[in-house]
């Protein structure tokens, strides 16, 4: 009998225990807050606001990258013509950086970007303003090709004279350029400098010299020496210096003395 008072006291005292401590975990999760309490409706629709522009915003703009050729430049804008031939509009900042695989300046900037040439963006294109927000403008230099035929050769500076059906183009040839022929057996076979002759039918494929404009790097020659050159190219003889005539230069009678007998 005393066993079973003691274990319904027992039994009692933890029930006790139990209830308190769920009572007061009650109360601790019904206490409000202080962010609760100090945000009142109205700043809580402003900052409702606030998100729903800046998403709305995040929703127009789009990283973008777009290439062309420079129309217009100015100290904050660049207009460029597209492949397809839109009209793009560019804006740049103080965090816009500019690069040129040809400047040698340490400090390459929208000042140094010149009408006509051809350049990468990446940046933020608006959907709405249709601008782009330059990040980055890269000066991308294309190779040319020029097809004609091998007008003259200079063995002693390594370069060679190329007429096409525009203009005459001056080919400098470097350890770095391949030269290949094309043969009768429809394969490119290795070439080199040496082997070229004039009047034979070539293409040029290089990039203009950055410190002469006027001529191009080779990067790659292709000969086609059993391929006739076109019909449509001017030959370009050079003349031939004209023969000089030389006046005899008179002679005096050489008088003979007669002997008299």
């Amino acid at each position: 009998m005393k066993n079973f008072n003691f274990k319904m006291k027992k039994s009692i005292i933890f029930t006790a225990i139990f209830l308190m401590l769920l009572t007061t975990g009650v109360w601790a999760k019904t206490e409000p807050t202080p962010t609760s309490e100090n945000l009142n409706q109205e700043q809580i629709n402003a900052l409702t606001n606030r998100i729903a522009s800046r998403v709305a915003q995040l929703k127009l703009v789009e990283r973008r990258g777009i290439i062309g050729k420079v129309t217009e430049v100015s100290n904050t804008n660049i207009t460029i013509t597209d492949p397809k031939g839109d009209t793009r509009f560019v804006d740049v900042d103080e965090f816009t950086k500019f690069s040129s695989p040809s400047s040698t300046k340490s400090s390459f900037g929208i000042s140094d970007i010149t009408k006509g040439e051809i350049i990468g963006i990446l940046g933020l294109y608006n959907k709405e303003s249709r601008r782009i927000l330059a990040r980055f403008v890269e000066v991308i230099r294309l190779p040319e090709i020029i097809h004609g035929y091998v007008s003259s050769i200079d063995l002693k500076n390594f370069s060679l004279t190329v007429t096409s059906e525009t203009s005459t183009q001056d080919v400098d040839v470097e350890t770095t350029t391949t030269t290949s022929s094309y043969n009768d057996s429809s394969k490119l076979a290795r070439s080199g400098f040496s082997k070229l002759t004039e009047g034979e039918n070539v293409v040029v494929i290089g990039l203009y010299d950055i410190k002469n404009k006027d001529r191009i790097i080779a990067t790659k020659i292709i000969a086609f020496p059993n391929i006739p050159k076109n019909p449509k190219i001017k030959t370009f003889v050079k003349p031939s210096p004209s023969p000089t005539t030389t006046t005899p230069t008179p002679t005096t009678p050489i008088s003979r003395k007669t002997s008299s007998y």
